[in-house]
């Protein structure tokens, strides 16, 4: 029973997620949404599977493809919309948007539009959180086409040689904005990069929640025991184009017909109905969320953006000897 009540809680979250951005696509179409918006439709199972195994006051560090880790994290869904509205009830205060989120409350310490800009802000919460002593450990998420960076390669090196209780969460959704995997690397996995530097790794099925949980869970288990670095790689692929409004004229029809099939959602409903939960139970868990989500985006669209006097807030901060107002 305690197996299917956590499943059903992974499906409701992912479903949250899934729901979330095609609100948020509906507005980018829009036009309501300022700067471009990258969703993770179809990679729900790895930031749901991970942050299952996650503890209050661990960190965690986002990509530009972040919506859903906030909201796995538990991340309120009006805050995180607001902010990608730009208003001033977001996470951020609306000043952040879709990719710069913070929830500092709940150590989501960062999105990024940086690629890989991530991956050596986490190592450096890691070793704070080592050099404190808080039984802390600290996950950073990235695609593929991180790996590529110098400062991938380099934060593996001080991963290792710290012991940093860190957890590399590779989604390898195999394409590096509009192009494939196999088009710019000779390196299938990036996980393969581990074996130098001794870190443990894994390779799991992104697209099976349970499957992404049983491998986090005994990783962030390890890293917090002080075992060093862990390296989970899922394989993944996201529904959506790049950015919303990308044609993907880069994909194959055939290919992407065939991870429509592996949806992490069906997956996840598959499951559970072999175990014996009735269609009707799992389909008013998709009801309750869209109809939660309906309520956040009446108040979030009426929602009012930041006013034009606190453009300077959070910028400049009280240093001993400055002037009020200089």
């Amino acid at each position: 029973m305690t197996e299917v009540t956590s499943a059903c809680g992974y499906l409701r979250q992912m479903w949250l997620i899934r729901v979330f951005e095609e609100h948020v696509a509906r507005l980018s179409k829009a036009g309501e949404v300022p700067g471009f918006v990258h969703l993770c439709s179809g990679q729900e199972a790895v930031a749901v599977g991970t942050c299952a195994a996650l503890e209050d006051g661990d960190y965690l560090f986002s990509s530009h493809r972040g919506h859903g880790h906030f909201l796995a994290r538990g991340s309120d869904p009006y805050g995180v919309l607001t902010e990608i509205l730009g208003r001033q009830d977001g996470l951020c205060g609306g000043y952040g948007g879709s990719m710069h989120l913070v929830d500092a409350q709940r150590g989501a310490l960062g999105a990024t539009g940086v690629v890989g800009g991530n991956i050596p802000l986490c190592a450096g919460a890691a070793w704070a959180a080592a050099e404190a002593g808080r039984g802390r450990v600290a996950v950073v998420f990235f695609g593929d086409g991180a790996g590529g960076s110098g400062v991938f390669h380099e934060t593996l090196n001080l991963a290792a040689l710290w012991r940093l209780p860190m957890l590399f969460v590779c989604e390898n959704n195999g394409y590096a904005e509009f192009t494939s995997r196999e088009e710019h690397s000779v390196v299938k996995h990036l996980s393969e990069f581990c074996a130098p530097y001794g870190i443990a790794n894994t390779v799991v099925d992104g697209n099976d929640v349970l499957a992404v949980q049983s491998a986090a869970a005994p990783m962030v288990a390890a890293a917090r025991g002080g075992s060093g670095p862990q390296f989970l790689e899922c394989l993944t692929y996201r529904l959506s184009g790049h950015y919303e409004g990308d044609s993907m004229s880069y994909r194959d029809k055939a290919e992407m017909a065939a991870w429509v099939a592996r949806d992490p959602i069906l997956r996840l409903h598959r499951q559970l109905t072999e175990l014996g939960v009735e269609d009707a139970a799992l389909a008013r868990i998709e009801a309750d969320v869209r109809d939660e989500l309906d309520q956040v985006l009446a108040r979030a669209v009426a929602a009012v953006p930041p006013a034009a006097d606190r453009v300077l807030e959070g910028v400049l901060g009280d240093l001993p000897g400055r002037e009020s107002g200089a």
